[in-house]
């Protein structure tokens, strides 16, 4: 692959060359256009371990859209622009994890494979225990449909990195569903096991902390709405995170840094 390196700036093909960028990536890049039409890709024999790679990446990214959606309140302010792929790179390794099922055929078996999201900064430039340093404990319902955030009595000033200008803080408590992902072999998709409860979740906050003064107990509980029964083929996923604001007279405005979010449990 070529990269331009001159002054002109382009996208698009010009004779053989096809000129394009690519996201995350400074610069314009070059590659000769051709390859294969789209009709063999999708008809052709030699192009069937193609086929199954396409089904089953289909597959990953609709499983960390799923998780994304769930938690779209927050994904403005506490995701970087690289999630998306570093999420379905992650449930790609959970999708080969299963040996039950041909290639192109295996499931996306969250809840039999959680450790590969356990621990997942939604923002990889700012990590949740790099901002937040203060003992918490992170507890659910036998039921899985609630959560409590517990944090006992802290001094901000030795627990949190604090954004210059920052006068408050609330501490944020998510629960979130997420269901396997399995071949339908009638429709010759991947669907989600439990349609219903995919992508349900419920963000709760603390109230708004000084960044100056001693907290009392802060305790958060995030509970899925409606009371729902889950079935062992769902994931909850347990996230904690951290604002920050100013305050000016009686309004908080939320701060563009500093704020984190982070998979901590899953359940």
């Amino acid at each position: 692959m070529a990269r331009q390196k001159g002054h002109i700036k382009y996208v698009g093909t010009l004779g053989e060359v096809r000129h394009f960028k690519i996201k995350g990536n400074e610069g314009y890049f070059a590659g000769l256009k051709g390859g294969p039409t789209a009709e063999q890709v999708k008809t052709a024999p030699n192009f069937i371990r193609t086929r199954e790679n396409m089904s089953e990446f289909a597959a990953c990214a609709n499983a960390g859209k799923s998780l994304r959606v769930g938690l779209s309140s927050l994904m403005k302010q506490m995701s970087d622009s690289q999630l998306t792929g570093r999420l379905t790179a992650i449930m790609k390794k959970i999708n080969i994890e299963d040996g039950s099922e041909a290639r192109g055929q295996r499931a996306v078996l969250i809840s039999q494979q959680p450790q590969y999201l356990k621990g997942l900064d939604f923002n990889r430039n700012i990590s949740f225990n790099g901002i937040f340093n203060a003992p918490f404990t992170l507890t659910p319902d036998p039921s899985r449909i609630e959560s409590t955030l517990s944090i006992p009595a802290f001094n901000p000033l030795n627990y949190l990195n604090v954004p210059s200008g920052a006068t408050h803080f609330r501490m944020i408590n998510a629960v979130s569903v997420v269901a396997d992902f399995i071949y339908n072999a009638v429709t010759g998709n991947y669907e989600p096991s439990d349609s219903v409860l995919n992508q349900m979740s419920n963000v709760a906050y603390s109230d708004y902390s000084p960044v100056d003064v001693v907290t009392s107990l802060i305790e958060v509980t995030a509970t899925l709405p409606g009371a729902p029964t889950l079935n062992t083929d769902v994931s909850v996923i347990g996230s904690i995170g951290i604002e920050f604001y100013q305050k000016v007279g009686n309004n908080y405005y939320l701060f563009n840094a500093g704020n984190a979010l982070k998979i901590e449990d899953i359940f």
